[in-house]
């Protein structure tokens, strides 16, 4: 076997399909462009496309981000934890408090305090850009004493 013989040292750009004639690239297309339509038909025989939400009211409008459907998509799919960790780490700042009052012990309180303050020293750290980082970090004690105060109060 020579290497023109080969499969992939063919040159398919000049095959022919014998019934029309055509090279057999565009005939591969169009069929398949038929095949496509013929799924989407069946799908609304079988009613698939009947009560999307959003049936039969207009686009919202687009804003000049380009990356609104992403934003969309995050937003109805609530998907969570892909902040950049500056905006991340504030967004957990603020909800920290009530994440503390869950705990039962006062280790466990620390232990979460701790990592909290790690990941802000590792976030100012790193230099990939972003919005900066202001979450300040939190005092141990003043926040277990607090912990404390919320538990008893």
């Amino acid at each position: 076997m020579n290497d023109d013989d080969r499969p992939e040292t063919q040159d398919r750009t000049r095959d022919r399909d014998d019934r029309t004639g055509d090279a057999a690239a565009v005939a591969r297309i169009r069929e398949q462009a038929r095949w496509v339509d013929l799924q989407i038909e069946r799908a609304m025989a079988r009613g698939e496309f009947d009560n999307l939400p959003g049936a039969g009211k207009p686009l919202p409008p687009m804003d000049s981000d380009p990356n609104w459907w992403l934003k969309k998509f995050i937003e109805r799919e609530n998907i969570t934890g892909v902040l950049p960790e500056a905006l991340q780490l504030r967004k957990d700042d603020g909800e920290l408090d009530a994440r503390l009052d869950k705990l039962a012990t006062e280790t466990r309180v620390r232990e979460e305090l701790e990592a909290f303050n790690r990941r802000v020293v590792n976030a100012r750290r790193q230099l990939q850009g972003g919005p900066p980082v202001i979450t300040p970090l939190r005092d141990i004690e003043a926040e277990v004493a607090a912990w404390r105060g919320r538990r008893t109060g």
